[in-house]
């Protein structure tokens, strides 16, 4: 005589110890699964999409102070991170569409300046050591301040640009370049530097 299970025959329902198991309580484990499943892959995808965050603070708008914001951040995107520059006071010269292609490099109080201070603060220094340091550039195919923009912008680095410097310099939102976020001020900043990761103030 066969004691084999027809292979469509129901499984039991009833466990080993002879307590019978109702098919609520079986539909009310599985609905708990199911919950628990969509919760867990709803913290991955929240994990996925909550990327590391940067925030740098550039003050600085002289042709080597604009190097550091724009290759961290564009490097920093690079590596996945959500980066926002924001610029404020002569930093916004850096993302000032015509400004930035004209950035000097000063003379005066620069510790790489292999010139005392008061040679450096001769008539036409800063153009000479201007026009030496892009040569430099040109010279090593570094990339120039426009194209550290650009390159910023096209890698999602949110370049931000201080309204009350906009309005105090008299600048217009449109003389920066294409894609840069003006209208935002100190508490937008401060915000995301809350939210931040790493902060750098340049």
């Amino acid at each position: 005589m066969s004691t084999e299970t027809p292979a469509d025959a129901e499984p039991s329902e009833e466990p080993n110890d002879g307590t019978a198991v109702s098919p609520e309580a079986v539909a009310e484990l599985q609905a708990r699964i199911d919950d628990l499943e969509t919760e867990l892959a709803d913290l991955r995808a929240e994990r996925e999409a909550d990327s590391d965050k940067m925030v740098i603070i550039a003050t600085k708008g002289t042709l080597d102070m604009a190097y550091p914001p724009l290759i961290l951040a564009s490097t920093a995107a690079a590596f996945g991170y959500d980066v926002t520059v924001f610029h404020t006071f002569w930093g916004l010269d850096i993302v000032h569409e015509e400004n930035s292609k004209n950035l000097k490099l000063s003379s005066v109080g620069n510790p790489n300046m292999p010139v005392p201070n008061a040679i450096a603060a001769l008539p036409g220094m800063d153009r000479m050591t201007t026009r030496m340091m892009r040569g430099k550039i040109e010279a090593n195919d570094v990339a120039t301040v426009e194209e550290l923009v650009r390159t910023s912008l096209d890698s999602g680095v949110d370049l931000q640009a201080c309204q009350m410097t906009i309005d105090l310099l008299g600048y217009d939102e449109d003389d920066f370049y294409d894609g840069v976020t003006t209208g935002v001020g100190a508490a937008s900043a401060f915000q995301e530097m809350q939210e931040a990761d790493i902060q750098l103030l340049v």
